[in-house]
């Protein structure tokens, strides 16, 4: 019935109307356009998916190969380390060759050079008769001859063969499959000696394919330039050491490219698949993925349903469409005036709601169209402002009920004057209200007014320009107001008169924060500029800065009497106690004044100057003030020019590592040695750690710096006994890097010194700072087998929180416990009480600074572990430090064979 009807309206169309006929024929097209359309875009999203799916498995292999290949380059390093130390240690023949690296002490060497890499497996060493010698995994060594290996043969036989050859094989200790990585080593004078390996079993690389999610049907392959299937996931122990260049030419044409990308028939699986291959720069191996075609279109088959029903749906609506049009206008007639009506409503309906009160003019100055809008905005009577009325009534009935102030003639005047061109005023209410009027003028003479109120919208503008130039915490002026005004202030200073800047910085406030958390904070810093501006005078400026600095403009100075009585007050108002939800807070602050003229007139120069003042006043000690003297600014400027002068230092090597020997008090045998940095300035001499230290860590050159030290002294502990550690200072900046643990793993690596005499000393401050990321880094050196000592231990505030977080090795009982250690009222009690604290512990305790036997003697009782300080030994340089352990072995043999030779007489 319903496809009758649609019928005979489009039979009616084609009958009645020409133009009628065009639009059905043109929306005919339209729809066979879309169809059209559909079909291409379909083409361009297959075509689109094929290409997405191949980048993704390019971006996969590229991965991989880079990944691999520098897995593949570490082990490669360790055999180049050991076949230099072959040579280092003068083996030149295989005999030779079997004798010396057959021992336990070259087992030790390869467990300690493979310790850094455990995704690794374990490294062989085999002579030139193909027996396996020595081996980091076990020991000793399982008795397994390779001499009829492939790899072998051609190291042995063939004298052009590579250094390095990689080969997968069965092996014969697992009986699984496994990728030999093996290095040939040769004699000063071409003799073949024997080979340096190491297995890796499929698995590993297996494992890691897995965690590369590239959807299902796809595979991950690792496969010999040869040809050979080495890894692949999803495993398949049929698949595995199948050689794959024998078959087709497009087959073969993978492993002869560096890179291929391209599609084909799967010999595996007979799929049509995407594949993409990369090879590993430096290695014979091919990293390869690949996906099926059915997998790398099924989002486009997806696109394909929506496009359809989008198509579809276009389709549909655009007959809708017509059919639509064709009958609103054969039935236009009868709906006409139908429509007129409704839209007149519509217009009435629009008129009423709109947010702006409307009014309309017509040339004789008589309203045609009011609003309820405007009727309600002025609280008008309907039956005095209706159609007809005059502009002059509207006015004066406004005047009447209260909504207009002003003489109504001068007003209607001014209106009608201008009104031949677009005006716009702002009135204000009696009510307060503000109110934008809009005169827009017409063709015809008359002219439409927009009634808008704009109160809230003025409220807000005033709001951001106040908040351009106050702080937004505390609604004190801010940095930009502050600086305006103090540009003024100084324009304008009266002869015999001065202005006061004073830099407030509040002491300790970022504890606060940490300990209680930014609302407190907040809090308290509200507090802080309450009391500023009450004890600031009536002529004085007071802002905040940012953070936790303030600034007062003290202005018509005549006395520094004055300015010291301000700055009393803000001591006195500032040190009050301040209820910050909940919390009674007291703080402090450190002030920095400077004058203007006598200190400078330029803005800048006084901005600069009181900045140097509060940061003396901070250095003495904070909770005091300072004026500007002209010595600050020398001492910046020395600083700077130690910071220049350090960083040459850095370039040119001038810095020097001294070591200072630690003592044990248990048998007086020297335990270990800490790496001290010291400088010898070409002019200054020595400069004091004290002094370059600070300037290194602010400026970040104790990233380099520490690095230096640390690759250093792990090469001249190498040269010391066994039984001596090396211990290093590591700053908390260098904690920031991220790098820290590779940075120290590199360290041991290069000078072959054991993770176990490594002892890195850190201060609270590291933890302080960023505990979690900290005690993250920690626990990596620790499974390392790095020792981690707590320095200066007692001096901070959170120590017994991270001595039960982190089972520290050591703890260094700080100078200052130790100075004072004999007196009636000393600190014997409190190294009494860190000396079992350990010991529950489990750890070993340190004393810093021992001068005199009268301590050591009082520490040894007191149960501590070892001492260090000039009692002993002071800091020595390497060479003298060698000296000093065998001087003091010397020592120790003379008392033990006196002791013994004692006994024997007793």
């Amino acid at each position: 019935m319903k496809t009758k009807y649609v019928s005979r309206l489009f039979d009616q169309a084609f009958v009645r109307s020409g133009p009628i006929r065009w639009l059905v024929v043109g929306g005919t097209l339209l729809i066979a356009a879309i169809a059209v359309g559909a079909v291409l875009m379909a083409q361009n999203f297959r075509e689109r998916a094929l290409r997405n799916s191949g980048r993704e498995l390019e971006n996969t292999v590229l991965m991989l190969a880079h990944h691999f290949d520098q897995q593949l380059q570490d082990f490669a390093v360790i055999q180049k380390d050991f076949v230099d130390h072959v040579r280092a240690i003068g083996i030149n023949s295989a005999e030779d060759y079997r004798k010396r690296l057959s021992g336990q002490d070259i087992h030790r060497l390869l467990r300690s050079k493979i310790e850094a890499l455990p995704y690794m497996g374990g490294v062989n060493v085999i002579d030139a008769d193909g027996n396996l010698i020595n081996s980091s995994t076990a020991w000793p060594a399982p008795k397994v001859n390779l001499a009829d290996r492939a790899y072998f043969r051609t190291f042995r036989y063939d004298p052009n063969a590579p250094d390095i050859l990689v080969e997968p094989l069965h092996s014969r200790i697992s009986g699984a499959w496994t990728i030999l990585i093996v290095r040939k080593i040769v004699g000063p004078n071409g003799e073949f000696m024997g080979v340096v390996g190491r297995g890796i079993e499929p698995a590993n690389f297996e494992k890691f394919f897995e965690s590369v999610v590239l959807g299902e049907g796809a595979t991950i392959s690792m496969l010999h330039r040869d040809g050979t299937l080495l890894a692949r996931y999803p495993h398949s122990e049929d698949l595995m050491g199948r050689n794959f260049k024998t078959g087709p030419f497009a087959q073969q044409r993978v492993f002869g490219l560096d890179h291929f990308a391209g599609r084909f028939m799967s010999p595996v699986d007979g799929e049509d698949r995407l594949i993409s291959s990369h090879a590993l720069p430096h290695f014979p191996i091919l990293m390869m993925a690949t996906a099926t075609r059915a997998a790398a279109l099924t989002d486009w088959r997806e696109q394909i349903v929506i496009l359809i029903s989008v198509a579809a749906s276009s389709a549909l609506a655009i007959a809708g469409v017509l059919i639509a049009i064709v009958r609103k206008l054969l039935e236009q007639h009868r709906l006409s005036r139908e429509r007129l009506t409704l839209e007149k409503l519509r217009l009435d309906r629009a008129v009423n709601n709109m947010t702006q009160g409307l009014l309309l003019f017509d040339a004789e100055r008589r309203l045609v169209v009011c609003n309820q809008r405007y009727i309600e905005m002025y609280g008008l009577s309907p039956e005095v402002v209706k159609p007809g009325s005059s502009f002059r009534d509207i006015i004066a009935h406004r005047k009447a009920t209260g909504s207009f102030t002003g003489d109504v003639d001068d007003y209607v005047g001014r209106v009608l004057r201008d009104i031949h061109a677009r005006n716009s005023m702002v009135v204000d209410t009696s009510d307060g209200r503000s109110i934008h009027i809009l005169n827009e003028p017409l063709a015809d003479g008359g002219w439409v007014a927009t009634h808008e109120d704009i109160t809230e919208r003025r409220r807000i503008e005033e709001r951001i320009t106040h908040l351009a130039h106050y702080d937004a915490l505390t609604d004190l002026p801010n940095r930009a107001m502050f600086h305006e005004h103090l540009r003024q202030e100084l324009a304008a200073i009266a002869d015999g008169e001065e202005i006061a800047v004073h830099y407030i910085d509040i002491d300790e406030f970022k504890g606060v924060n940490d300990a209680l958390g930014h609302l407190v904070g907040d809090e308290l810093l509200k507090s802080v500029a309450a009391s500023l501006s009450r004890c600031a005078g009536p002529g004085d400026f007071v802002a905040r800065l940012g953070g936790d600095e303030f600034a007062i403009v003290q202005s018509a100075i005549t006395s520094l009497d004055q300015v010291n009585d301000l700055v009393a007050r803000i001591f006195e108002a500032i040190r009050a106690p301040f209820d910050c939800m909940g919390h009674h807070l007291t703080t402090d602050a450190s002030i920095g004044i400077a004058l203007a003229p006598r200190h400078g007139t330029a803005l800048d120069q006084i901005l600069k100057n009181a900045d140097m003042a509060m940061y003396a006043a901070k250095a003495a000690g904070r909770r005091t003030y300072r004026f500007f003297e002209p010595e600050m600014d020398a001492k910046v400027h020395e600083r700077r020019q130690l910071e220049i002068d350090l960083r040459h230092a850095i370039a040119h090597g001038d810095l020097e590592v001294y070591y200072q020997p630690c003592l044990s008090l248990k048998d007086d045998r020297i335990t270990g040695c800490e790496a001290l940095v010291r400088w010898r300035h070409p002019e200054r001499g020595m400069v004091s750690p004290a002094e370059f230290i600070p300037i290194a860590e602010d400026t970040g050159l104790i990233n380099e710096i520490g690095e230096w030290v640390l690759a250093t002294a792990c090469r001249d502990a190498a040269t010391w006994p066994d039984d001596i550690r090396l211990a290093v200072n590591v700053s908390p900046v260098q904690f920031k890097s991220g790098t820290l643990a590779l940075k120290i793993m590199a360290a041991l690596a290069a000078s072959n010194l054991p993770a176990s005499r490594l002892e890195l000393e850190i201060t609270e401050a590291v933890l302080i700072r960023d505990d979690d990321t900290a005690l993250a880094i920690l626990h990596q050196l620790r499974a390392i087998g790095v020792r981690i000592a707590l320095d200066d231990f007692g001096t901070g505030y959170s120590s017994l929180s991270y001595l039960h977080r982190f089972p520290f090795d050591k703890i260094k009982i700080d100078r200052c416990f130790v100075s004072d250690i004999a007196g009636p009222d000393g600190s014997a009690s409190i190294v009494q009480a860190v000396v079992n604290l350990a010991a529950a512990r489990r750890m070993t305790t340190t004393a810093e600074g021992v001068e005199t036997e009268e301590q050591q003697r009082l520490l040894r009782a007191l149960g501590c572990s070892e001492m260090q300080g000039y009692l002993f030994s002071a800091a020595k340089p390497a060479e003298k430090v060698l000296e000093l352990f065998a001087l003091h072995r010397s020592r120790l043999a003379q008392r033990d064979g006196k002791e013994s030779r004692r006994r024997e007489a007793s």
